[in-house]
């Protein structure tokens, strides 16, 4: 079911900023393009910490 999805998925970053009308799109998808890695990253950090003070409570 997801090699059905994963080519929809990918992105090309780097045709988008060759393409880019100004510089503030530019920024725009840089920002969106590294916006869910960093929420991944945020919310794995936050399953540890709650699981580290779960660890501590026992």
């Amino acid at each position: 079911m997801t090699h059905l999805f994963l080519p929809l998925l990918q992105v090309n970053v780097a045709e988008k900023l060759k393409t880019a009308p100004d510089n503030s799109y530019e920024t725009g998808v840089l920002i969106g393009s590294f916006l869910p890695f960093i929420l991944l990253v945020g919310v794995a950090y936050w399953m540890y910490y709650r699981a580290k003070e779960a660890d501590k409570k026992k």
